[in-house]
């Protein structure tokens, strides 16, 4: 039997002047998931400490979510997937007409280039554009 592909498929990319590991550290607390995605229970598949976190993902949505952070130059390139189906209630995929999946799915990204930037002005902590990182 085939599966369907998930009707969600976010990629988002955001570049944070701090080394992967001050990144990691803000997505390491479980506790810390359900600020960031209140209507989504996540339970991690592979954790790749320094490299990101990947989950599946149920409550809201149904399937996988990914924070992969890659070195680059003097910082983090946050790359976030988000790879899942609306769900009702029950935990079984919602059939929604194509304008709601698309209000979804903007309102999806969105969040997840909040999460990104709130991430970007706390760790970078004030840093002025064209300044290194701070020395920890």
């Amino acid at each position: 039997m085939n599966q369907a592909p998930p009707a969600l498929d976010i990629v988002d990319e955001t570049f944070l002047v701090v080394p992967p590991s001050t990144v990691a550290a803000a997505f390491a607390d479980p506790r810390s998931w359900s600020r960031y995605w209140p209507d989504l229970v996540l339970e991690v598949y592979t954790d790749r400490g320094d490299e990101g976190l990947r989950w599946t993902v149920r409550g809201a949505l149904i399937g996988t979510m990914e924070v992969w952070l890659e070195p680059v130059l003097d910082g983090t390139l946050l790359h976030y997937f988000l790879r899942a189906t609306p769900a009702g209630p029950d935990g079984e995929p919602l059939g929604l007409a194509p304008r709601e999946l698309r209000r979804e799915f903007d309102r999806r990204a969105r969040a997840a280039k909040a999460i990104a930037l709130g991430l970007k002005e706390v760790l970078e902590d004030g840093r002025e554009p064209g300044v290194g990182p701070r020395a920890d």
